[in-house]
C-alpha cells in the first residue's frame, strides 16, 4: 500500500484558542507573552498583531511602542502541547495514526483512509473546514513523505495535494527552511545565495555534508522517500483494530447495533485467520461535538464469537450517549490469546461439560452484574486458611495442587477472621457458646481441634487451634483460638461457614 501523509499547520495555534475562548478578542490585535532574564517577551502574536508588525520573539516594550493599543496577556506554559494533544485525540476520526509535531502541527498517516472520505481532497477538504468552523487558522498538505507534507503546509501557496512520487517537483521552489532545519544551517545557505531547495538539491553529497553537516542531507532524504522518517503516534495502535466512519452520524440504538455488529464481524474474521481469540475488547465511539463515548466487555476465554461478543455489548449500548451523533466506530482487542483448535466431536454426551458454553453464561452474567461479582478459586499452598486459595485468571487455569479432602473446610471462608467473645469450661477444650454480632449461639455438638501453625518465613504469629462447632439452630461455624491459655487469654474468632 502507497505511504500517504498528511501535515496540519495552526498557524496561530496559542492566540486561536484564546480567541476560541473570548471571541471578543477576535478583532483586537494581542500578544502572549512570558519573561525572560528581566524582560517580557513576545511568545505568540495573532493575525491582527502581525499585520502590524509584531513577531514573536520581540520585546513587549518594543510591541508597545509600535502599536500602542496593542493587548498583553500571560503566556500559560505548556499550553502548546496540552492543545496539540488533544487536537490529536481529535484527528484519530481520519486516522489511527496521528503524531504531535510540535510547537503547531500534527502529522497524520492517512495511507488507505482517504477513500473512506471520496478521496484525498474531500478527506483534507473536511479536515480543514471542521477545524475552521472550531476557530483555527489551518493550512494542510498530503504527500508521499511526512516532510514534503509538512513543507507543503507551510510553504506552499495554499497547501494541497502532491501525487504520488512529485516530490522533487513540488520541493523545487520553496526556500530551505521548508526542510526543517536548524538556523545555523539556513543562515549559511543564505549567505551562499542558496535561496531555494533547487538550488543545492542536485549538489554532490559529499560536498553538502561537508558544508552543512549531516542534517541537511537527512532531511532531504526524509522530504524525497530515500529515508524513512518514523512518527510516534499519539495514542498506540492495537494490533486488532476496526474502524468505521460514516458519512451521517448515528444518533439511533439501532444504528449503533448494527455498527457494533459489522465491526466484530470483521474482527472475528481476523482472529480467526490468526488463530486468536480476544479476552477484552472496546468500543470507542467518537461523537461531532468531538467528545469520546467508550465501553468494554470481557470474557472469562478468549473467544471470536461475534454473536456472543454482541450480546455482551448489548447489555452496554444504553449507557452509551450519541448526543448530536456519532461519526466514527472504533473496535480494538487490547488483549488476546491464542485459541486451541477443538476437535469436532462424532457424538454428543448427555451430561459432558461443555465449557465454552459456561464461559459465554459466566460472560453474559458479567455483563449484567459486573465482573467483579464473579469468582472462581484455586487451591493454593499454603497453611492459613485465608491463603489457601487464590482468584484463577481464567476458566481453563488448572489448579497446581488438588483440593483437601481429608478435613473439613467450610463453604464460605472469611477473607479476615472476626473476632468472637466465647466462654470455654477448661482450656484446649471447645467453647460452651459464643457471642458473634451481639447474638448468643449455644454450642451442642463440637468437634477439633485442628492445629495450624503460622508460617515463619511469611509472617511470625500465633498458631491456631480450630474447631468446627454446630448450635442450637444447626447452624455450623468453623471457630479458632489464636494461642493458648499458658501464657495470656487467648482471641478467639469465627474463620467460615458450613453449610
Amino acid at each position: 500500500m502507497q505511504k500517504r501523509f498528511a501535515a496540519i499547520w495552526f498557524r496561530y495555534l496559542l492566540t486561536d484558542r484564546y480567541t476560541i475562548r473570548e471571541p471578543a478578542l477576535r478583532d483586537k490585535p494581542f500578544v502572549l507573552a512570558s519573561p525572560e532574564r528581566g524582560r517580557m517577551i513576545v511568545r505568540a502574536a495573532n493575525m491582527r498583531a502581525e499585520k502590524k508588525g509584531i513577531v514573536t520573539g520581540m520585546v513587549v516594550a518594543d510591541a508597545r511602542a509600535v502599536l500602542p493599543t496593542l493587548q498583553v496577556m500571560d503566556e500559560v506554559s505548556g499550553m502548546s502541547d496540552k492543545l496539540l494533544s488533544a487536537l490529536a485525540k481529535w484527528s484519530i476520526r481520519y486516522t489511527p495514526v496521528v503524531a504531535v509535531d510540535p510547537p503547531d502541527g500534527l502529522i497524520l498517516d492517512v495511507s488507505g483512509c482517504a477513500h473512506l472520505w471520496g478521496g484525498e481532497e474531500a478527506y483534507i477538504k473536511d479536515i480543514l473546514t471542521r477545524l475552521k468552523k472550531a476557530g483555527y487558522e489551518v493550512h494542510a498538505a498530503i504527500a508521499d513523505t511526512a516532510g514534503t507534507a509538512w513543507a507543503i503546509s507551510r510553504y506552499g501557496e495554499k497547501g494541497g495535494i502532491v501525487e504520488p512520487g512529485r516530490q522533487a517537483e513540488a520541493l523545487f521552489s520553496l526556500p530551505p527552511a521548508a526542510l526543517r532545519l536548524e538556523q545555523p544551517v539556513l543562515q549559511r545557505l543564505d549567505k551562499l545565495g542558496l535561496t531555494n531547495i533547487r538550488s543545492f538539491m542536485n549538489m554532490p553529497r559529499q560536498a553538502l555534508r561537508r558544508r552543512f553537516g549531516q542534517q541537511l542531507l537527512t532531511r532531504l532524504d526524509q522530504a524525497l522517500g530515500v529515508e524513512i522518517e518514523p512518527i510516534e503516534p499519539v495514542i498506540p495502535i492495537e494490533p486488532f483494530q476496526e474502524r468505521l466512519p460514516l458519512f451521517d452520524p448515528v444518533r439511533t440504538a439501532t444504528g449503533i447495533e448494527i455498527a457494533i455488529q459489522k465491526l466484530l464481524e470483521a474482527l472475528c474474521v481476523r482472529l480467526v485467520k490468526e488463530g486468536k481469540g480476544l479476552r477484552v475488547a472496546v468500543l470507542k465511539c467518537f461523537r461531532v461535538d468531538g467528545k469520546l463515548e467508550q465501553v468494554q466487555i470481557s470474557t472469562n476465554r478468549p473467544t471470536r464469537n461475534s454473536i456472543h461478543l454482541f450480546k455482551l455489548f448489548e447489555l452496554k449500548i444504553a449507557s452509551i450517549e450519541p448526543d448530536l451523533g456519532i461519526e466514527l466506530f472504533v473496535m480494538e482487542a487490547p488483549v488476546i490469546e491464542d485459541v486451541s483448535p477443538e476437535q469436532e466431536k462424532l457424538w454428543n454426551m448427555s451430561g459432558s461439560y461443555n465449557n465454552v458454553a459456561v464461559a459465554e453464561l459466566l460472560d453474559a452474567i458479567a455483563g449484567k452484574i459486573g465482573a467483579q461479582g464473579i469468582r472462581r478459586y484455586l487451591p493454593d499452598e499454603h497453611y492459613l486458611p485465608e491463603r489457601s486459595v487464590r482468584l484463577a485468571a481464567s476458566l481453563e487455569e488448572e489448579p497446581a495442587i488438588a483440593w483437601r479432602t481429608d478435613l473439613p473446610r467450610p463453604i464460605h471462608l472469611l477473607s479476615k477472621p472476626e473476632p468472637i467473645q466465647v466462654t470455654v469450661p477448661i482450656p484446649d477444650y471447645p467453647p460452651m457458646n459464643f457471642e458473634y454480632k451481639g447474638k448468643l449461639h449455644k454450642v451442642s455438638k463440637a468437634d477439633g481441634p485442628e492445629r495450624i501453625e503460622q508460617e515463619w518465613w511469611l509472617q511470625a504469629g500465633l498458631y491456631r487451634d480450630y474447631y468446627c462447632v454446630e448450635d442450637e439452630d444447626g447452624s455450623r461455624y468453623w471457630l479458632f483460638r489464636s494461642g493458648s491459655y499458658d501464657k495470656h487469654e487467648p482471641k478467639w474468632f469465627v474463620h467460615g461457614f458450613f453449610a
